[in-house]
């Protein structure tokens, strides 16, 4: 889908989709689960389906019993042997892949992963390694990746600089074997407020992780998840777009957030702050929250003053090379970037160009980022392969329109 926005600032309230972060945890949670569980205000954006799909494809069921709540009936966390693999197709969802790869072979052996755009091309090197030290056969030929084995407790070890999405996969399937294990960030662990999330719809499920010790997280063996009602929470990543634009000149009000979620992104609130007052150089460390590069990038391309938004390398392995398409998109509205192996150094300007075209290059946070700076654009803004949205934040051309944006799908 093509369209173009007519530069208008954006007016009234708005309550962002639920977290797929967490949606994605809940359901993991519940449908390891032996009875049935209620997940409430669930958004079904095309990574929550693909996790949905998978975990039907493990053995569980669910169904839709109201507008965003589902019932999830569980497996039990039975581990069975036999038969052939089951097969996930996990879309473009790099969550749905790196945390179900550690549950398919506790659970059944391993299984057969598909994926699409460029899920496959995402490093899987963490898992690779580890599982070849304890054991399992691990075959990729293109999009089509083949696990199998009996992973056993022990101290897994894997550095923490890659994605948190690898410890997130082994908290959910260590406390399914037989006895306790350790899993132990061998570099500094990145993303942490992730593992957060992760813990915490853990817990609400009976199951418990220990914290971070020198010896790693400690996950005793032998737990079993139990059946509950949860209830998914507003997402702080995309809350992050509206705030930006709030900041850059609308009137949004931004409603229906957690203040004590344990979602990092929730740090929006705080680092609007350095875009406040006089123009200034800023540096931002954002290891912990690469998914807000993207609305931080809007902001600091609406702003006077330079940002530096450091350690941010693994955004090269996204939906799109995220460091090279936020430069590329932020240059299209005339601003200057200089992009570095693991940082981009944006000096903002106060009226953004407008009469440009924008390639959302199949990433849904480009999408987003470019409607926000669309706000301050001289001219119209055209964007090509706008529909990328609907993989995290499917009404979001929808309640862009409600808040006054003017969009025209050519």
């Amino acid at each position: 889908m093509n369209l173009t926005i007519v530069p208008k600032k954006l007016r009234g309230t708005v309550t962002p989709p639920p977290s797929k972060s967490q949606a994605h945890r809940l359901i993991i949670a519940a449908a390891l689960a032996d009875g049935t569980s209620t997940i409430e205000n669930v958004a079904f954006s095309q990574d929550v389906a693909a996790t949905l799909r998978c975990m039907e494809a493990l053995g569980a069921s669910w169904q839709e019993t109201g507008p965003g709540v589902i019932q999830v009936q569980g497996m039990g966390g039975r581990r069975t042997r036999g038969g052939e693999l089951p097969h996930l197709d996990c879309g473009e969802s790099g969550s749905t892949l790196r945390f179900l790869i550690p549950i398919a072979l506790a659970l059944r052996g391993g299984g057969v992963f598909t994926g699409r755009g460029r899920l496959m091309e995402r490093p899987q090197g963490p898992y690779l390694t580890l599982f070849r030290e304890k054991g399992v056969s691990w075959e990729q030929e293109g999009d089509v990746l083949t696990v199998a084995g009996d992973p056993q407790p022990g101290r897994y070890a894997l550095p923490g600089n890659v994605s948190s999405q690898f410890f997130t996969g082994l908290f959910f399937a260590l406390p399914l074997l037989d006895g306790e294990s350790a899993v132990v960030p061998t570099t500094d662990l990145e993303s942490a407020g992730y593992l957060a999330i992760t813990r915490e719809a853990q817990e609400r499920f009976g199951v418990r992780v220990g914290g971070l010790r020198p010896e790693g997280f400690r996950i005793a063996g032998n737990q079993a998840y139990r059946p509950c009602t949860a209830q998914v929470e507003a997402d702080w990543s995309q809350a992050a777009f509206w705030y930006a634009a709030a900041n850059l000149g609308s009137d949004v009000a931004v409603t229906g957030m957690n203040p004590r979620s344990p979602q990092g992104d929730r740090s929006i609130v705080d680092l609007l702050d350095f875009f406040d007052g006089v123009p200034a150089d800023r540096g931002l460390d954002v290891r912990h929250i690469p998914d807000l590069v993207p609305p931080l990038a809007a902001l600091a391309a609406g702003n006077e003053g330079c940002t530096r938004l450091k350690n941010a390398g693994r955004l090269r392995l996204k939906e799109s090379d995220r460091l090279t398409t936020v430069r590329e998109t932020l240059e299209t509205f005339g601003v200057r970037v200089e992009e570095r192996p693991d940082s981009l150094s944006i000096c903002g300007r106060q009226q953004l160009r407008g009469n440009v075209a924008v390639d959302c290059c199949n990433d849904h946070r480009i999408a987003m980022m470019a409607a926000v700076l669309a706000t301050r654009a001289d001219g119209p803004v055209t964007l090509t392969g706008a529909e990328c949205v609907k993989k995290s934040y499917p009404d979001f051309w929808e309640e862009y329109q409600r808040l006054g944006g003017e969009v025209h799908v050519l």
